[in-house]
């Protein structure tokens, strides 16, 4: 489907345990069944080994459209079952940071964002890959994981999007730096080692850590990884790095390496957990890939933030040409 409004079938799950999902859902309902969805089944969990198991559960159920609401790690969850299917997935951003939500534009609002569910178009976007492990926004390994311990769920339910720069003070402070290896499986690249080090990201979409962007150029649909490695320097450094961080610009800092690839190997003088979407999930050595328009997701009408242009599409545009 083109639009979200052509579903014939809708499926939603809801992380009560998002900073906002217990106080959404019975609204989201509300509003889903006021815009027409047509809801057949709903859900809440309120861990992670409850979402995957009724994920699981709704996906072999096989509605045309999956709506999840959550923050980035629940969305992510829910995009690693529908990736590579017909479904298309909505999102309701009930989540501190809701990244992904903010890369494809969806309002912030739940009343909005159910709008957007009833009405929105249908495009194709990328997934990260880490040794098979899906991710949407950035996969890192440094002191981003170092953020996420400090992260706590009293952390984000008391500050919200502000327990983010607390939270990366708080790491930086216990940070230890390492050494990796960089190679290009497809060759697009001469291998890099490097040392000294704070942070290596692999970005699949636009944003991150709460609204900080991967690149000036990333896109959630550009078939592209975008690499940046961090080197520790000065305090100061690091200062001036943190202010780039909204618009992207820090890649162009002389602290910053900064590439873009199809597939990356990181090995790390240590093996070392490697953080997806806010969820420590991942460890190095590891290998990123990227699917190309992997996942059909609802953006709000007139979006510029992906295109249908997958396999999908191209059948859609052979039907309409009354080719066989």
């Amino acid at each position: 489907m083109r639009n979200a409004a052509e579903a014939r079938s809708a499926a939603v799950v809801v992380n009560t345990g998002a900073r906002r999902g217990a106080r959404a859902y019975d609204e989201a309902m509300t509003q889903l069944d006021a815009e027409g969805v047509p809801v057949l089944s709903a859900h809440t969990v309120e861990s992670g080994g409850q979402l995957a198991e009724v994920l699981d559960r709704v996906v072999a159920d096989g509605p045309d459209l999956l709506v999840v609401g959550g923050g980035d790690g629940t969305v992510a969850c829910a995009a690693a079952r529908v990736a590579g299917t017909s479904m298309t997935l909505g999102v309701l951003p009930l989540g501190t940071a809701n990244d992904f939500a903010r890369t494809l534009g969806l309002p912030p609002d739940v009343a909005s964002a159910c709008s957007t569910l009833a009405s929105g178009s249908v495009v194709d976007v990328d997934l990260g890959r880490l040794d098979g492990r899906a991710y949407l926004n950035v996969a890192s390994a440094g002191l981003s994981v170092g953020v996420t311990e400090a992260l706590s769920p009293r952390l984000k339910r008391r500050l919200g999007p502000v327990a983010y720069p607390v939270a990366t003070l708080r790491a930086y402070r216990r940070h230890a730096p390492f050494a990796a290896r960089l190679t290009f499986p497809e060759g697009d690249h001469e291998a890099l080692e490097l040392d000294d080090l704070l942070q290596v990201a692999v970005g699949n979409g636009r944003h991150y850590g709460g609204g900080n962007a991967v690149s000036p150029t990333a896109g959630i649909d550009d078939h592209l990884l975008d690499v940046s490695v961090i080197v520790r320097g000065r305090l100061r450094e690091h200062v001036s790095i943190a202010r780039l961080l909204k618009d992207g610009s820090f890649v162009d800092h002389d602290r910053v390496v900064h590439l873009t690839t199809r597939a990356v190997r990181l090995e790390t003088d240590r093996p070392m957990p490697v953080n997806l979407d806010g969820e420590v999930a991942g460890s190095t050595p590891g290998t990123f890939t990227v699917d190309r328009n992997a996942l059909h997701v609802v953006v709000p009408a007139g979006s510029t933030a992906a295109v249908l242009d997958g396999t999908r599409a191209s059948v859609l545009e052979d039907r309409g040409s009354g080719l066989p």
